[in-house]
């Protein structure tokens, strides 16, 4: 029945209390004979075609199965069972092929083509015909036009890449899960933190043994990297991390090879000449060689300041050690640089520390975009979610119900790595509110402190929340190009602009107060930190652009018959942005889930952060320029970027905002890098 399913009507309030592995795959296969019935009503329609009978109803048909894998995907990331992956991994290849399927499928083509082609097409608003163009090319890249033996074949990959890519996510998740590094002498932990020698110890109580417990989350592992004497572990935790599922029975590297040659196949099929072709034509970038272009003017216009800074890394630690010291190793680099920016600046990041209770800092967030944007955050506590530590939250204009979203903050084992956003719902001015949510695996509380969080925490937190106001702000009146639903060079906007607020002391004032004192943080304190903002920024740089570069290599460039296997193939294009030399077993595309989790995600788009970057820095120009807590900047921001979706071309969004193309420079002048 029906009724005994939550998945089969999920309204607003998603019953995450109910929700069982054993409720999955009845509602997915009930679901998809939804959908597809659905879809024959559109295709077989006697009526003429109309944007109600044809676009819409495509849309609201595939709406269920949509909103209830949303949440079943959702619950295998932060609360998987063996139950709940083994179910997950049975429905995805059944939703992929119907989702392959709809492209392929000549009557809903012929349908839309000749709704194109009526005078209602002709007089839709600017959003909905922008949908009709969209939905047209889509099929058209997604194999309308291919013969039969064509589409059977993009139907096949499809389902398998989907495959490949659920099993790439849940090997990186259980390799990171099985390392564990327990200390026992407490002489082995000099120069680590209190805090985070705290958490080590926690740990290990939770686990029945006895010292402290490391683990590969980020929590416990940069800390180990950044502050610990011990150079054996930190290479320890350092091999560790780099070389995740790369050997053994959770090895992802024939995962990849066999992703890659898939998506160079489909590529192929489609008349593409590369991977990178295919996805960014409908991105900023348009092309891989644009992109490119991007990343190698960049790694141009920064490699001096990289190359100025390894040498001055390389001299400090003669300085320390003596002209005899060895060559840095890649486990060396943030340690010394740590030691090396107190040096120059006086600044220890865990001075921060009880600065950043994490409670305050999300008050803060809620009172930035509150200031922007006009709107109010409360929070519910009667609603259910899928663990105990989770929030609920409204976002309120006057008493009109925006939206609301859940928080994920702090670590656990049956959750993934990272910092996301995600939408659950997403409403519309004729169809209601919006419903997001964002995780982030964050310094997890300790006995009875409150999570005292670092600063790159922090800026993370502020990062998924500006994805989760571009979400919650949207006003589209068509669904598919609404809140994110936006080129992935572009998506990234407005979540990079949001870490602005957490280096502006009138940001910083309204939340960041010792969790003891109350006080704010000390006026030479700040003054360090924004000094050091820049430290190594070129560095910091370069390593987005070694990511990016070797993306783009596997999708551009890369032949497994000429380069060799992916693994090694990344590491050699990885190489030369490097600050060290990288080990032989340098694996870490085999974690490099932006890439290999979802069937495209970031693949062939990593670049996306750092030009998404530049957008941000040129938009927080105009908030420099008028007051970070400008309502008419914030406003107008809000009406010609965040609530606009992909509703235009992000070009033209960029330009209504900021009136002219962007430009790099604010970019390199944020980061001490422009010459």
């Amino acid at each position: 029945m029906r009724d005994a399913n939550p998945l089969l009507d999920l309204g607003f309030h998603i019953p995450f209390d109910q929700i069982g592995a054993e409720h999955v795959e009845p509602a997915v296969d009930q679901l998809i004979r939804d959908a597809e019935a659905a879809l024959a009503r559109v295709g077989s329609d006697p009526e003429p075609p109309t944007y109600a009978n044809t676009l819409q109803a495509l849309e609201d048909g595939l709406e269920p199965l949509e909103r209830a894998m949303s949440v079943i995907g959702h619950l295998e990331s932060v609360a998987t069972t063996e139950a709940l992956r083994n179910v997950y991994n049975e429905v995805q290849p059944k939703v992929s092929a119907l989702y392959s399927a709809i492209p392929l499928n000549p009557d809903l083509y012929r349908r839309l083509v000749a709704f194109s082609e009526t005078d209602e097409a002709a007089k839709l608003s600017p959003t909905k015909r922008r949908f009709l163009d969209k939905e047209l090319r889509a099929f058209r890249r997604n194999g309308a036009d291919l013969p039969e033996a064509g589409k059977q074949r993009m139907t096949e990959i499809d389902v398998e890449l989907s495959k490949l890519t659920t099993k790439f996510a849940q090997n990186l998740l259980d390799e990171t899960n099985a390392f564990e590094l327990i200390i026992e002498d407490e002489a082995g932990l000099a120069g680590l933190p209190e805090s985070a020698r705290a958490a080590a110890r926690a740990s290990a109580k939770a686990k029945g043994v006895e010292g402290w417990r490391f683990t590969l989350q980020a929590p416990s592992a940069f800390p180990v990297l950044t502050y610990l004497d011990d150079a054996s572990t930190r290479e320890t935790i350092w091999r560790a991390y780099n070389t995740r599922a790369s050997a053994g029975e959770r090895d992802n590297a024939p995962l990849i090879a066999r992703i890659l040659e898939l998506r160079r196949e489909k590529s192929a099929l489609l008349g593409y000449e590369t991977f990178a072709d295919y996805v960014l034509e409908e991105r900023m970038a348009k092309d891989g060689a644009r992109a490119v272009r991007f990343v190698e003017d960049l790694d141009r216009r920064t490699r001096p300041f990289f190359d100025q800074e390894n040498a001055q890394l390389a001299e400090f630690r003669r300085e320390l050690e003596g002209e005899d010291a060895p060559p840095l190793q890649p486990w060396d680099l943030g340690y010394y640089a740590e030691k090396l920016r107190q040096a120059r600046y006086d600044f220890d990041s865990e001075l921060l520390r009880p600065y950043f209770a994490a409670d305050r800092v999300m008050q803060g967030l809620f009172s930035v975009v509150e200031r922007l944007y006009g709107v109010r955050v409360e929070q519910d506590q009667g609603v259910p979610a899928w663990d105990e530590d989770v929030r609920y939250y409204r976002l309120l204009e006057g008493d009109t119900l925006r939206g609301a979203f859940y928080v994920d903050l702090h670590p656990r084992e049956n959750k993934r790595g990272g910092a996301w956003m995600s939408s659950f719902v997403t409403g519309s001015p004729e169809h209601g509110p919006h419903l997001g949510l964002f995780c982030a695996n964050a310094t997890p509380p300790v006995g009875d402190q409150p999570a005292l969080l670092t600063h790159d925490e922090v800026e993370t937190l502020f990062h998924e929340f500006g994805h989760l106001m571009h979400h919650l702000l949207s006003d589209v009146e068509v669904r598919s190009l609404a809140g994110t639903n936006v080129a992935w060079d572009f998506v990234e906007l407005p979540s990079q602009l949001m870490e602005n607020w957490t280096w502006e002391r009138e940001a910083l004032d309204l939340f960041a107060r010792h969790h003891e004192t109350g006080e704010t943080i000390p006026e030479d304190l700040f003054e360090k930190m924004t000094r050091a903002r820049t430290f190594r920024a070129a560095s910091a740089t370069m390593r987005q652009l070694g990511f990016a570069s070797a993306d783009l290599g596997l999708h551009v460039d890369y032949d497994p018959a000429r380069d060799g296997d992916a693994v090694t193939y990344a590491r050699t294009r990885m190489a030369p942005f490097a600050a060290t030399p990288l080990p032989d077993d340098y694996a870490m595309i085999c974690g490099f889930g932006h890439l290999f989790q979802g069937a495209v995600g970031y693949a062939a788009g990593y670049y996306s952060y750092k030009w998404a970057e530049v957008l941000d820095a040129d938009v927080f120009t105009r908030f420099t320029e008028r007051g970070i807590f400008d309502a008419e900047v914030g406003q107008e921001l809000r009406a010609k970027i965040l609530s606009r979706g992909d509703s235009a071309d992000p070009e033209t969004l960029f330009r209504d905002f900021m009136g002219r193309e962007p430009s790099v420079d604010a970019l390199l002048a944020r980061s001490g890098l422009l010459a």
